[in-house]
Formats: structure tokens, C-alpha cells, sequence
């Protein structure tokens, strides 16, 4: 029998999708050489308030394939299955962006095209299409996933006969003791990897050099969405009780970010200052997406236009998605040449908008056309009825642009 829907996670798919489309859009134009002070710290200040949405994809996906998939499952059709729904749209994107750089690139043609050996190296560290880094990594989630399938179901089998009390404590013991794990990661990933990559030898220097592209660096967000697909309601029951708190936290943590930033910063703003792997950012990111979660919790049956646009945006996310990017880039072909002295606060809400709009009817056509498995990872349907499956969460995340080259590149 088709599990229940669960709406919030839908919704919460589709603020996590605005989220990473601002954040493009300002990374578009928070490091052009004419920006004023006052508009990079007013983009910095809205950047991160978006902090939240590729971890909360990332949970996302954890939470959909352990609710879905928790118990045993055959692993050739799964992996199959997500081959196709989400590694095939990558193939396609991915040369799709590549040729559009490379069309307004006259040394390209005028080397007669000696230049397609760099396509390979997109399908292993995406460049062109900055966002598409973020499939490689959770493709890597998809191979391991019935390795902690297992885990999943003999944590659970362990404690099932315990009481209530028993049983919430040991699931607080294996969120904290994560999360340190987790904190402790990410300070070497901040403050020490960097020179460990220096003093490492190939292969081992790129794998540290490029280490934001492996599931591992996420995986607290894997074990709280594990937590949550194993007993929903106790989920919405903690997130709308630490609403208070999880508000406060994220409170201090938007000014202590904004600071760090600030202070860390030449004439150029530089966001790599908080990127997802920093142990501040860390706090910061579970704190907002408790409160986001707990927020809709409490939204729901009220709002409902709202909540129905939310879902509708979570619902085409992916293939807005895939597409996004390019939309800024065709706006940033009009807008680079222009002088926006005092108008990168206006010129980043409206390339915002535009992108939001472009991208999620682009999604919404071609889902509506024959092949759409192929362009935008969703299955034609004559109905949306019944349980929410994995293929309706398609999770992506960003990259940020990179302040010393002024291209787009994933933040380690």
C-alpha cells in the first residue's frame, strides 16, 4: 500500500528552492568591481538568510528514500531507477551548458573545437553548470544508500521494544553524538584541510581539494533525515516545540555570520567566508531549517494559498533547477555590460524573480512533454494523487562564485 503524502516536505522543497535560486542571483552580482558598500552588505545580510537550502535538499533526499525505502528493496532496480531519473537530466544539462558557454567563446571555434576533452571533465567536477556539482554528490548517497538501509533498520529493531522515554533519549544520543562528529569535521575541513592538500600526493590532494563533492561532508543531514522518516510525528512534535529556541539560535548566528563575514573581508566581500562546511554555519543551518519545519507544521490547514504555492514550487523544483542557472546567465549577458552603481540590491531581486518565474515554467513544460524523464527527471502522470514517491524530490544545491577568479565554483 502507497504511504501517506506528506505535505511539508514539499513545501519545505520549495523555500529551499527560492533559497538557492537567491543565492545565485546574488553571487551574479555581489562581486562586480562598481558595487557600493551599502548594497554588498544588504545582499550579504539576505545571503544569509538562504543559507538553509542545499542541506535542507540534501535532508530531503535522505528523508524520501528512508521513508520509501527503509525496508528491503530489490538494489538493481533502485539504482537503475535513479540513474535514470536524476544521472541521465545531469548527462543532458551538463552538455547543454557546456555548449552555451562555449557558443560566446570565440577562441573555442577559432581553435576548431579542441576544446570537447574539457566535456569529460564536467561530468566529474562541473564548471559550466556551477549547480550540477551537487548530483554528482548525492549520486554517491544512491550507491551506499542500502549500506545504511541496513543500519537504518537494526537501529530502529533495537529500539522499538524500548519505552517512550528509553527510546527518545537514545535517539538525542545519536543526534548529538553526530552532530559533534559532524562539528569536528567540518573545523578540519575549514581550518586544516587546506594545507593537508598541499602536503598530500595525488590522488589524495584532489580528493581533499574537492571534498565538498562527497556525500560524507553531509552526512549529519542524512542521519537527521533518517530520524525523521522513522517517526514522523515525533519529528513535527520536536521542531514546533524547539520553535523558540531553534528562532533564538538562528538569531544570533545571522549576526554572528554576518560579522565573521564583514570582518573577513577586503573591499570585496567574500561569502566563502561561511560556506555550508564551517561549524558556525553548521549551527546555523539546522537552526533554521527546525524553525522552517516547525513553522509549516503549524501553518498547515491555515495559509493554504500560500502552502499550495509552496508545494507547487517544491513540485518542479528540479528541473527549475537544472535550468536556473542558465537563466542567469542569459540575464547577466545584459546586465554585466551595464553600470548598476547603487541598483545591485534591485537588479539581484529582479534577476531573482525572473529566474524563479523562467525556470519553474520551463520545468512545468517540459514535464508536460514526452521524454520528460529524460530533461527534468519526472514521469508524466494523468494524476498526483497518493504517496509522495522519491522521484517528486529531486535535490540540488549551489555553488557560489569565486571571488579571486570571478567564476562560478563549488565553496569547499
Amino acid at each position: 500500500m502507497s504511504k501517506p503524502r506528506i505535505e511539508e516536505w514539499t513545501q519545505l522543497r520549495g523555500l529551499a528552492f527560492l533559497a538557492i535560486v537567491m543565492q545565485h542571483s546574488i553571487a551574479e552580482y555581489i562581486y562586480r568591481t562598481d558595487i557600493e558598500p551599502a548594497d554588498s552588505i544588504m545582499l550579504t545580510m539576505i545571503y544569509h538568510l538562504t543559507r538553509f537550502g542545499t542541506p535542507t535538499f540534501v535532508f530531503l533526499s535522505a528523508v524520501l528514500l528512508f521513508y520509501n525505502y527503509g525496508e528491503k528493496f530489490h538494489y538493481v532496480r533502485f539504482i537503475r531507477k535513479r540513474l535514470g531519473d536524476v544521472y541521465v537530466p545531469f548527462l543532458l544539462w551538463t552538455l547543454i551548458y557546456w555548449l552555451y558557454v562555449r557558443i560566446f567563446t570565440p577562441s573555442f571555434w577559432q581553435k576548431g573545437g579542441q576544446e570537447w576533452s574539457t566535456l569529460l571533465h564536467e561530468l566529474i567536477v562541473p564548471q559550466t553548470g556551477y549547480q550540477l556539482w551537487f548530483i554528482i554528490m548525492i549520486i554517491q548517497f544512491y550507491i551506499f544508500f542500502p549500506v545504511m538501509a541496513v543500519v537504518f533498520r537494526v537501529v530502529r529493531s533495537r529500539l522499538e521494544p524500548l519505552n517512550e522515554q528509553s527510546r527518545n533519549r537514545s535517539v538525542f544520543a545519536i543526534i548529538a553524538g553526530t552532530g559533534v562528529f559532524y562539528m569536528v569535521l567540518l573545523y578540519l575541513s575549514y581550518h586544516q584541510m587546506g594545507n593537508w592538500s598541499e602536503k598530500l600526493g595525488s590522488p589524495w590532494s584532489d580528493l581533499v581539494q574537492y571534498r565538498s563533492y562527497s556525500f560524507l561532508m553531509y552526512g549529519f543531514y542524512f542521519v537527521i533525515g533518517a530520524v525523521c522518516a522513522a517517526s514522523i510525528g515525533k519529528w513535527r512534535t520536536w521542531c514546533t516545540r524547539l520553535l523558540p529556541w531553534s528562532g533564538l539560535v538562528f538569531l544570533g548566528m545571522y549576526i554572528r555570520l554576518g560579522y565573521d563575514v564583514l570582518r573577513g573581508s577586503g573591499e570585496v566581500v567574500n561569502l566563502n567566508i561561511s560556506t555550508y562546511l564551517k561549524p558556525s554555519t553548521f549551527i546555523i543551518i539546522v537552526a533554521q531549517m527546525l524553525l522552517l519545519y516547525g513553522l509549516l507544521i503549524m501553518m498547515q490547514g491555515r495559509n493554504k494559498m500560500f502552502l499550495r504555492l509552496l508545494a507547487w514550487i517544491g513540485k518542479y523544483s528540479f528541473g527549475g533547477y537544472l535550468v536556473h542557472a542558465l537563466i542567469i546567465y542569459v540575464i547577466a549577458y545584459f546586465t554585466r555590460p551595464m553600470a548598476l552603481e547603487g541598483s545591485h540590491v534591485s537588479f539581484t531581486l529582479l534577476t531573482f524573480i525572473l529566474t524563479v518565474l523562467a525556470a519553474l515554467g520551463i520545468s512545468y513544460t517540459l514535464s508536460h512533454m514526452p521524454g520528460s524523464r529524460w530533461t527534468v527527471g519526472v514521469r508524466r502522470r494523468s494524476s498526483h494523487r497518493g504517496a509522495l514517491k522519491d522521484s517528486d524530490f529531486r535535490t540540488e544545491a549551489p555553488a557560489l562564485l569565486n571571488a579571486n577568479t570571478g567564476q562560478f565554483t563549488q565553496s569547499q
